[in-house]
């Protein structure tokens, strides 16, 4: 009988991002074990046998790091949690969800509905957030996919390759390809026909893929990993910048946990334990930082934020789908490329928009009048289904991207 830990875990599996990835892994890896073994470099050779071995260990290795990302978990902040001494409670965000504060680094993920330790970002295609915990596995992954893709396109490749060469017969107004004269060469057992080639190279495709996008974040990760930062802490940063050029004030915003070596800042991830440095809750920083520095920058920005706001009211009913079809074809297919979510909208509703796109804006819904702590439903909306309310105080202040090109 499964508890419900398991039941979790097999419903966090389930999902489109797990079964597309996992699909990936098994089709590029049978189909290069399948090629290697029938036609390209079979077992009864020294470097065959080596060249099996290497193709099961890229997928043992793959899957073991994406199950440790995926089910270990990034670490949340415990429900309720507040920091030792009472008096730092002044520079951290409270979570009205988790019913505590928010630690230093932590930020709260609606997808799992949880404070995250140290989130780098949800990521869908292992249905989970990337955080303090599963930080190390996931960029692993990252790197064993590519590597194991280039190892099974080589494979790819040479079979296709050897396979088609002594079938290609060349004329001088075109090309003949018998893909039934298998029976060549002697070794084959089964034939490489059609259906073979159309399998070797759909996964040359899947695999070159796969290299490129998931090596493309493995960089991206890795950035951000040797200056000990994650990918929303990085975006923290640039707004901090941003705000204080905006109004040209003489503060400066020194990132506090860059330990000022990569390979310190890569050891707080990477460690010969698999168990990262620390407890998720408390970090160390850099001399001359604050050890808040970056939750008092987090408090500023949302002030700014909050006086930037605009107040909308809704002219037209809005049904919440990603790409409305009666709101216009410009909108349409501009629809926001993100999995944020988009708000339903009732005549007369009013919004406090916080940024904005050419034809789409996102803010929170004020649902009741209890001023700053009134309950918010947050996401995107068309920008043609509201109107600024010309009476308020608010609507001087322009949306986050039109008050001034950036």
């Amino acid at each position: 009988m499964v508890g419900p830990g398991g039941l979790r875990e097999v419903r966090r599996l389930c999902h489109w991002g797990p079964l597309v990835a996992l699909s990936v892994v098994i089709v590029c890896s049978a189909t290069a074990i399948a090629d290697a073994v029938l036609w390209y470099w079979p077992l009864d050779t020294a470097g065959g046998s080596v060249n099996f071995i290497m193709l099961l260990n890229w997928t043992v290795m793959i899957l073991y790091n994406y199950f440790n990302a995926m089910f270990v978990g990034p670490g949340y902040v415990p429900l309720g949690w507040t920091p030792e001494k009472s008096q730092d409670c002044m520079y951290l965000q409270y979570c009205k969800v988790c019913q505590s504060y928010k630690a230093p680094r932590s930020h709260h993920c609606r997808k799992c509905n949880r404070c995250v330790m140290k989130m780098d970002h949800h990521c869908p295609w292992i249905n989970n957030c990337c955080g303090y915990q599963n930080h190390a596995s996931f960029t692993l992954f990252l790197l064993l996919a590519p590597l194991g893709c280039i190892h099974a396109s080589f494979i790819f490749v040479m079979t296709m390759y050897t396979q088609l060469y002594n079938r290609i017969s060349f004329g001088w107004s075109s090309v003949k390809i018998d893909m039934s004269a298998a029976k060549r060469d002697p070794r084959t057992i089964i034939p490489f026909g059609l259906s073979a080639f159309a399998a070797s190279l759909f996964a040359l495709g899947l695999a070159l893929g796969t290299t490129i996008a998931v090596g493309m974040l493995f960089i991206i990760q890795m950035k951000v990993i040797l200056k000990n930062k994650t990918s929303i802490e990085s975006w923290i940063e640039e707004k901090a910048k941003d705000r204080i050029q905006y109004y040209q004030t003489d503060e400066t915003f020194i990132f506090p946990y860059d330990m000022g070596s990569k390979w310190k800042n890569f050891r707080q991830v990477f460690t010969w334990s698999g168990i990262p440095e620390g407890d998720g809750l408390d970090w160390p920083v850099r001399e001359g930082c604050h050890r808040y520095s970056l939750t008092i920058e987090q408090l500023k920005q949302k002030a700014d934020k909050r006086v930037r706001s605009v107040r909308y009211r809704a002219i037209e009913d809005y049904s919440g789908v990603c790409c409305p079809v009666t709101k216009g074809v410009k909108t349409f297919f501009t629809t926001p490329c993100t999995e944020e979510p988009r708000i339903a909208l009732s005549k007369g509703d009013l919004i406090l928009a916080t940024r904005g796109l050419k034809h789409w804006m996102y803010g929170e819904k004020i649902l009741n009048s209890a001023g700053d702590g009134g309950i918010r439903e947050r996401g995107w909306f068309p920008r043609k289904c509201v109107e600024k309310c010309q009476y308020d105080s608010e609507t001087d202040q322009p949306v986050d991207g039109e008050k001034k090109s950036r």
